[in-house]
């Protein structure tokens, strides 16, 4: 399997908002079908027109992306099937290739989201309140460093 890491296009909004709700469900379990559906629009209208979006290509098929505003992973979601196949990895190096240092928030009931972080070199530096959800948010940080081994090596 053949990934492309490419940046955004426009036409390819359906395919990113697919692989978004899909991994928003089975990450996300807590999350209620309201909250989902008004994130679904600001991912498409508030979020995807301000961050630097790159999607995983596989056989023409955008199957996950990243959105960075410079070094702050926004969002970053795949098909649930394109798990555990290197895709998260292959987006994540773009991230850190672009920027090097790194950092993210994640739900600290995502369990998938904080095993793939902490495999990759993500260290925890904060813990917040979510308030739309009530649900507690992880800070994490990615420091470069060429010397360190990473996921996958």
């Amino acid at each position: 399997m053949k990934v492309n890491i490419r940046q955004y296009l426009a036409s390819d909004l359906p395919l990113v908002l697919s692989s978004w709700e899909a991994a928003t469900r089975l990450a996300h379990p807590f999350m209620t079908d309201e909250f989902i559906a008004q994130e679904r629009i600001n991912v498409a209208e508030v979020y995807m027109p301000n961050t630097n979006t790159w999607v995983a290509e596989i056989d023409n098929l955008v199957e996950g992306f990243i959105a960075l505003m410079g070094n702050e992973v926004g969002a970053m979601f795949l098909q649930p099937y394109c798990h555990g196949k290197g895709i998260g990895k292959a987006l994540m190096d773009k991230a850190q290739e672009l920027h090097g240092d790194l950092d993210v928030e994640v739900f600290k009931d995502n369990s998938i989201g904080r095993s793939f972080y902490a495999r990759y070199g993500f260290k925890q530096i904060e813990e917040k309140l979510h308030a739309p959800t009530g649900k507690q948010i992880l800070r994490l940080t990615f420091t470069a460093n060429a010397d360190a081994p990473r996921m996958g090596q």
